[in-house]
């Protein structure tokens, strides 16, 4: 039985802590590629999505084979899921490398939530709620301040990353956008599959699992500086295991309870923690304007992870049966009863033997429970 697309199929708090948990680890990938400076972005992505995306594949293989039949007939949305899975580290760590860590985590990550919104909108037909509304309001106000106090109290350089001019700035920013939207259709390919009956650990690793070999050339063409050093392999090893294939698990329970629009706003957190750890372990200062931001993100996730009451349903009256033919049928027996037995009235016997009415052979009508 297929269930409605963007239904969730489970409990909503679930969903949600999945999520964020899985931003927790997301938001460390900037940090951790501060430690591997000859590393390019490319690489790092490549390494990162790529060989976390077959580790996914590899471990729901057997889950993949039992639902190839399920997994077949939207092969459109695996690929297309596929190819944003490809596209996206790619212009996200890019992003990072030219407008800094901060920025382009922001950017990146705090426009996933609009354009997962509106691709639910266009293709799924979905309204939005005044809850989710509220909270992107508050998350996107959020990383817009933490993105502009970064880029106003940015030094100009970032380790392996260069001058942050004015241009490099705007392109990191326009790259951002685009990862965004990739990260935001991934989300909905994989939530479309699960909506499906696709179980999350086939339909995460059919989509990721093919995103991975789509980015092997890539990491061919690019990886040699990862096996430059113990630090550089480290570091790639990390993002391939904590953030990008225990994340994404965690990413893919998460999207079998909530919206794909839900999950992308949750995943606000993530540019609060990146710049949280970059004030904390890179030594980077983040102005006043930025913990306000920071609030603001908070605020969001309050919004959408609050649980809220539930009504209870209204049970469903059942009509009786019995009074609506019983009131009218002793109306007209009682006389009878009178007249010809004689006998008290309420006995079913005398009353169904009265001239003139014939003897009531179904028990549903005239009768009354236990009678």
């Amino acid at each position: 039985m297929t269930r409605p697309v963007g239904r969730p199929a489970g409990p909503a708090d679930t969903g949600s802590l999945c999520v964020l948990v899985a931003s927790v680890l997301w938001g460390t990938t900037g940090t951790a590629a501060s430690f591997a400076p000859d590393v390019g972005p490319l690489a790092i992505g490549a390494a990162a999505m790529g060989l976390g995306g077959l580790l996914q594949a590899l471990l729901a293989g057997p889950r993949i084979a039992r639902e190839t039949p399920a997994l077949r007939a939207p092969r459109g949305v695996v690929v297309l899921g596929a190819l944003a899975v490809a596209a996206y580290p790619s212009a996200f760590y890019t992003s990072m490398h030219l407008a800094g860590v901060a920025v382009g985590t922001v950017v990146s990550i705090g426009s996933a939530p609009l354009a997962s919104a509106v691709i639910e909108r266009v293709v799924d037909g979905r309204r939005l709620t005044r809850r989710w509304t509220t909270g992107a309001v508050l998350g996107l106000a959020g990383t817009a301040l933490l993105c502009v106090a970064e880029a106003a109290g940015a030094t100009g350089t970032v380790p392996g990353a260069g001058v942050h001019s004015a241009r490099t700035i705007v392109l990191g920013v326009l790259l951002g956008l685009v990862a965004g939207f990739a990260y935001a259709l991934y989300s909905w390919a994989a939530h479309r599959l699960i909506s499906r009956d696709v179980t999350s650990g086939a339909a995460m690793g059919a989509v990721f699992g093919l995103g991975g070999l789509l980015l092997l050339p890539v990491l061919a063409t690019t990886g040699a500086p990862l096996l430059a050093s113990w630090s550089n392999a480290a570091v790639g090893a990390y993002m391939a295991l904590v953030p990008m294939f225990a994340g994404y698990v965690l990413f893919g329970w998460g999207l079998a309870h909530i919206p794909a629009s839900t999950a992308t706003t949750l995943s606000l957190l993530e540019p609060a923690v990146a710049a949280v750890l970059a004030v904390l372990v890179v030594g980077e200062r983040l102005p006043l304007l930025g913990w306000a931001g920071i609030a603001l993100v908070l605020a969001c996730l309050a919004v959408l992870t609050t649980p809220t009451r539930r009504t209870p349903k209204t049970p469903t009256r059942r009509t009786p049966k019995t009074p609506t033919r019983t009131v009218p049928k002793l109306a007209r027996t009682a006389p009878a009863e009178r007249d010809t037995a004689g006998s008290p009235p309420g006995r079913r016997g005398h009353a169904c033997a009265a001239p003139g009415f014939p003897p009531d052979t179904t028990p549903s009508q005239g009768s009354e429970p236990g009678l």
